[in-house]
Formats: C-alpha cells, structure tokens, sequence
C-alpha cells in the first residue's frame, strides 16, 4: 500500500495532514523564513536558501521576502527568474516556471485544491494538478493562477487578473476570470 508521500508524489488524492508530509512542510517552512529574513545584502546566502528549498533553479532566482510555499521541492524555476513582495506558491503538484519570468507583487500560484464534496474534505483529502509558465512571463500583481492551468511563452497576466485555464503563447491577458486582451508580438 502506497505511502500518503507516495500519493501525494503521484498526482492521487492523499491526506493532507499525514506526519512525513506535515514535517516536509515545517522544514519549507523554515527555510522560507531564514529567506525572508535575509536583506539584499545577502544575495548569495538567499541564492543558496532558494536552491536548498526549490526542486530546481536556473541562474540568478532573486525572491523578495515574504514568500510562502507548501514544500518548495516541487517549485522548478528557469533562469532569471525573479519574484516580488509577498508570493505564495502551492507547490501540491509541480510548478514549472521557465526563464525570464517575473512574478509581481502578492502573486498566488495554486496547484492545490480539495474535493468538491463535502464529506472527502472532511477528511482533510487534498490534490493538485502541475502550473506550468512558460519563457518571458510576466504576473502582474494580485494575481491568482489556479489548479492545472498552462501559460505559453511570452504571456502578460495583468494586474489583478484570476487565471482559470490555459493560455498559449504571445498573449497579453487580464481580468476575472481572465481572458485575451490582445496579442504581444515578439519584436525581433
């Protein structure tokens, strides 16, 4: 019989307050505050923080303090990639950001959700389902990415804006839920 760890691992529904998970928790939890204490003086120290809580980082991460996440080990960042004041990444299932992404202030990226019926949630079931963000993305403040949504290569999300669903590539888009403004054209 799998592990709730194991579960959790594979994408299946698992129980959110199981001990192992609870303590992989705790120990993201540490590292995000050692990080958040850190001023920019220290940009090697965070640098290494940021490598120890992520899965994966590409070259030069800068992450403005306070940043939260669930884990830490399933957040995967390109290079460049560069997140601003007061950050929350639900990293239940993976979150694939890739280079030159720049998350603006009080960004919320879910990969987290619960059932719908209100007997599993009871029993503390959770579930995810992977946000991948692709190259040259910029999240404009107060914005929510949701559970399994996609984002192609050089997208804007405005400020504000609740994405619900995916979204291909070149595209300026905002609002709640959030939808295509116009396109931004690659400039060569």
């Amino acid at each position: 019989m799998a592990t709730e760890k194991e579960k959790f691992l594979a994408g299946e529904p698992y129980l959110v307050m199981d001990p192992e998970l609870t303590a992989d928790e705790t120990k993201a939890r540490r590292l995000c505050k050692m990080m958040n204490e850190l001023d920019d003086t220290a940009s090697a120290e965070k640098e290494q923080l940021i490598r120890k809580l992520f899965g994966s980082v590409g070259k030069s991460p800068w992450v403005q303090p306070n940043f939260r996440c669930d884990f830490g080990y399933n957040i995967h960042v390109g290079d460049h990639f560069i997140c601003n004041y007061d950050n929350v990444i639900l990293d239940i299932a993976p979150v694939t950001i890739g280079n030159h992404c720049m998350l603006a202030p009080r960004v919320q990226i879910y990969s987290a959700y619960h059932p719908l019926d209100p007997a599993e949630r009871a029993k503390f079931v959770g579930m995810g389902k992977p946000v991948t963000i692709g190259d040259d993305v910029w999240i404009g403040g107060n914005s929510v990415i949701l559970p399994g949504v996609t984002l192609g290569n050089n997208v804007i999300v405005g400020a504000n804006s609740t994405v619900t669903k995916s979204f291909g590539d070149n595209l300026i888009i905002a609002g709640n839920p959030a939808r295509v403004i116009r396109e931004n054209p690659v400039k060569k």
